[in-house]
């Protein structure tokens, strides 16, 4: 760690204890500067006092991934705080946390239905589609129509005849699926959360079992970005699509469909009206 670095890692510290209130903490006494003591942070870190003052000082040394999530804790950081802690302390965001959900910040869905010709979902690190909009629901799925439990893509895929039919190429489409999958989940640290899963795809489909064997790693940069589909209404349709992080929220993901065709882009429209 540069000594500029350490210097405002230890500038970040300082500010965010002395915005804390040490009532609410359950200390009490008079203080001559707002916030807590250092102590009293390293106590509720459950790190050494005199090293959590050097880190104030710029002279600790590069603390651990496990020590700032400590200090994180016990400063009561933000996820954008905790961010910023980690990048300043080690040079690199912290691991996702994955936060279980079922819906979204209401701005997020109404950038979503705003997307009136270009399907939408906001899906979680295990594949769960926790949002969507009108032409998502015309186009793709019908997320709604579904209880929260049974929104999960890869379910879809190798369980429903129904969205395997509409796949222009779905041996392709399943094993990229797959990949990218096993790579949100490592990422997020879900192995063990997504086991039942895994167990029940295996059990249910040969093909899922024998793609999961296969341990391909991919992400969406790997992918052609075109998914093409056999639509009951709009026919053989094509889609550029693209994936976004949501900012703040690191265990979602936003992907988005364009139809590549103009005409195929205003039936959307018109059908995702109809919806409304």
């Amino acid at each position: 760690m540069s000594v500029n670095t350490a210097r405002s890692l230890g500038d970040f510290l300082r500010s965010r204890r002395s915005r804390l209130d040490p009532a609410s903490f359950g200390y009490s006494g008079r203080r001559r500067t707002p916030g807590l003591r250092r102590e009293e942070v390293a106590q509720r870190a459950h790190i050494s006092p005199t090293w959590y003052t050097w880190l104030e000082q710029g002279r600790g040394g590069a603390p651990s991934a496990e020590v700032l999530d400590r200090i994180s804790g016990a400063l009561m950081l933000t996820d954008t705080e905790r961010e910023h802690l980690f990048m300043l302390g080690l040079g690199r965001p912290p691991e996702v946390r994955y936060k279980s959900l079922e819906g979204v910040h209401p701005r997020l869905q109404r950038l979503l239905d705003s997307l009136e010709a270009s399907p939408a979902i906001i899906k979680t690190a295990i594949w769960d589609v926790v949002a969507w909009n009108r032409a998502a629901a015309v186009v793709l799925t019908d997320y709604g129509t579904l209880p929260p439990g049974e929104r999960n893509i890869l379910q879809f895929l190798f369980r429903n005849p129904t969205v395997r039919a509409k796949q222009h190429d779905w041996e392709s489409v399943a094993r990229f699926v797959v990949g990218a999958f096993r790579a949100d989940v490592a990422r997020a640290g879900l192995a063990s959360e997504v086991s039942e899963l895994v167990d029940e795809l295996c059990g249910a489909s040969p093909e899922f079992e024998a793609l999961w064997r296969d341990n391909d790693v991919l992400n969406h940069g790997d992918s052609n970005g075109i998914k093409r589909l056999l639509h009951p209404v709009l026919g053989q349709i094509e889609l550029e699509y693209s994936a976004f992080s949501v900012d703040g929220r690191p265990d979602l993901g936003m992907i988005v469909y364009t139809p590549m065709d103009p005409e195929i882009a205003a039936r959307v429209k018109v059908l995702a009206a109809a919806k409304a």
